[in-house]
């Protein structure tokens, strides 16, 4: 029984790993993305507030221009104010971690995220849900988490289910629920989510909410794995070791 206890506390630990790593992504619009900086550039200052959000983009990650995240910042705001909520979040992740030229202002992007999500953005819902599930920049509140997890899980953000089902996992916020982690779970990788996948090779690894069944447990590690996923890696190396051989897997600090 104390071995079972251990396995289950480091299991739930490795499936929480993905808590602070996972984070939503959007895609500017194609026929955006294939223009140069420089026609991105002049359709923003003509008022486009697609490529103002294209230009923000560029500025943030470096795509055919120089890394630039206070510029970035400013034009995520410029097509925030025309109503774009994913420039809005852009904005509030930015705001919230600085940069050299601009203070972190983490109570501003908790505004902004809180404005986002109450209008029914996805990405701003989930990263609210993981600010409440930490105790980041407010108080730590489990259940008000898992209903804004739930809010993003309903338009079928991948990482939102992966995280609800995490919370179901654990029992945080809600009855612990091994069936519904399962099913968030299968929903997550459905849609694409690697930590998703690497999750429902743990549960049926343990036969949680599923039956126990390696085969499949060692196909999402795979898939997990595939994705980028290093602790799918690790917990495959884990299952394929040699009879008799040890794996410590220690999740990251």
């Amino acid at each position: 029984m104390l071995f079972g206890l251990r396995v289950i506390s480091k299991f739930v630990l490795t499936l929480g790993l993905f808590m602070s790593l996972n984070s939503a992504c959007f895609a500017v619009d194609a026929a955006l993305a294939n223009l140069s900086f420089t026609k991105k550039m002049q359709l923003a200052k003509a008022g486009d507030p697609d490529a103002k959000m294209a230009v923000g983009e560029a500025y943030e990650l470096g795509l055919d221009t120089k890394l630039d995240p206070v510029r970035a910042a400013k034009w995520y705001r410029e097509a925030a104010l025309t109503g774009n909520l994913e420039a809005q979040f852009r904005l509030a992740k930015l705001v919230m971690k600085g940069a050299p030229g601009m203070n972190a202002d983490k109570a501003t992007g908790i505004k902004l995220l809180q404005a986002g999500a109450k209008l029914g953005h996805a990405a701003s819902q989930n990263m609210i849900g993981l600010m409440l599930q930490n105790g980041d920049g407010m108080p730590k509140d489990e259940k008000e988490a898992v209903v804004y997890y739930k809010k993003a899980a309903e338009q079928k953000l991948a990482v939102a289910e992966t995280n609800l089902g995490v919370m179901y996992l654990k029992g945080a916020g809600v009855e612990r629920n091994l069936d519904e982690a399962f099913k968030l779970f299968v929903r997550g990788a459905t849609d694409g989510d690697g930590w998703a996948m690497n999750n429902l090779g743990g549960m049926y690894e343990m036969g949680w909410g599923t039956p126990k069944d390696l085969s499949k447990a060692k196909d999402y590690y795979n898939q997990a794995a595939a994705k980028g996923i290093a602790m799918a890696t690790q917990n495959l190396a884990r299952l394929t070791a040699p009879a008799g051989a040890t794996a410590t897997i220690a999740p990251k600090q």
